[in-house]
């Protein structure tokens, strides 16, 4: 998997490379020392690469997790300019040799939407992963009782700490954000963590300061079980959950799993569900939506679930629950008007989906994974009102 991947990405690099070396470079100078420094980031970004793949282990991918971050964006900095500026250039040479086109306006268009992906990379490597956005949203149901009319809940999602690690003033930013909206609860739909519960030990004390008048209530993510970290034992594993949920009762949170609790406003109430874990295949499937909501036939039903298929899945067809409140798809950290890449794998995406009055509402996340990059998918902050 890993070699095919190398390849991939070393084609990526190389063939762009290559065509734009003798395309343009060999005839724009002469210099041999020029045209050798031309190669000097591709070797570099090869031998990074190489490294990466056959040489570095588990451990060094779990100790330099940002560093391998900051390497892809290198990458992509450099390769994805010369893709699009390649491709212009290439789609240029049927209409020049059949029609006589001009060449100039398809290699213009190349280098303008090359220079564009160098702002938006940069943009969204040192900006975008910072520029938290508070979205209003509103959640109209006829079931809603009278009480909880204009009710308001802040939704975060994704969180991902451990890619703030050296970053706490932005995370105090976050918590001052959402302590603003004044909200009457406060929700997190998973993935607070990348693998580790340790990840919260800068971060711990500044999130117990998220403040609601109902508290602040969360749910798992995939990541949260740590299934994507090499453990010496399952026992390890297991007693890393523990702490993590040690850690959250600690910060206040009311961890839900696999059940429910009630909030009352006056003489009424509605349900607050919360279940593990319930991702599509290849993700872990914890939940147990039947029995967290054992009991409260007839009620308001509000759900927290971290993955939106859940809801297609199980949640529409097989109960009666009137809003879920999900995360995990990040938008693919990507986002340009409407439209995200992750459309072809989450159709429910980001923002608000209905079904008559049924409703599901995915959140973007917060944090990031992988690439240390979010453009247009702003880290975001929900601020959800509820509406009779």
């Amino acid at each position: 998997m890993l070699q095919r991947l190398f390849i991939f990405l070393l084609l990526f690099l190389v063939l762009p490379d290559l065509y734009l070396y003798l395309r343009f470079i060999v005839r724009l100078t002469a210099k041999w020392w020029l045209r050798v420094l031309y190669w000097v980031p591709s070797f570099l970004l090869t031998a990074g690469l190489l490294y990466l793949v056959y040489f570095a282990n588990n451990a060094f991918a779990e100790r330099h997790t940002q560093d391998i971050g900051w390497f892809s964006i290198i990458f992509f900095l450099f390769t994805a300019p010369k893709l699009l500026l390649v491709l212009f250039t290439v789609l240029g040479i049927p209409f020049h040799k059949w029609l006589r086109w001009p060449r100039t306006p398809f290699i213009c268009t190349g280098l303008t939407l090359a220079v564009l992906s160098i702002v938006m990379i940069l943009y969204g490597s040192f900006v975008g992963r910072t520029r938290f956005e508070v979205k209003e949203v509103t959640y109209t149901s006829p079931r809603l009782p009278q009480a909880f009319d204009s009710y308001r809940i802040v939704q975060l999602s994704d969180l991902h700490i451990g890619s703030w690690q050296g970053n706490t003033p932005a995370i105090r930013k976050l918590v001052d954000l959402v302590n603003a909206q004044q909200p009457d609860l406060i929700v997190f739909t998973g993935d607070l963590v990348n693998h580790r519960a340790v990840e919260l030990n800068d971060f711990q004390e500044i999130l117990a300061g998220l403040k609601a008048g109902d508290g602040v209530y969360s749910i798992l993510g995939n990541h949260d079980y740590g299934p994507y970290f090499h453990w010496k034992s399952k026992q390890d594993q297991d007693n890393n959950l523990i702490e993590l949920k040690q850690r959250q009762a600690a910060m206040g949170w009311k961890l839900l799993n696999n059940e429910h609790t009630f909030l009352i406003q006056g003489n009424d109430s509605i349900a607050l569900i919360g279940v593990e874990n319930q991702g599509e295949p290849p993700f872990s499937q914890h939940g147990d939506l039947p029995k967290a909501k054992a009991g409260i036939e007839g009620m308001f039903k509000l759900l927290l679930s971290h993955n939106p298929t859940h809801w297609r899945r199980e949640v529409l067809p097989e109960s009666d629950i009137d809003l879920m409140l999900a995360g995990h798809t990040h938008a693919m950290q990507l986002q340009l008007g409407n439209y995200s890449p992750s459309v072809y794998i989450y159709p429910e995406w980001g923002g608000m989906y209905l079904e008559g009055t049924r409703g599901l509402y995915v959140n973007v996340g917060i944090g990031y994974v992988g690439l240390p990059f979010r453009f247009g998918a702003w880290p975001e902050i929900t601020v959800l009102t509820l509406r009779r």
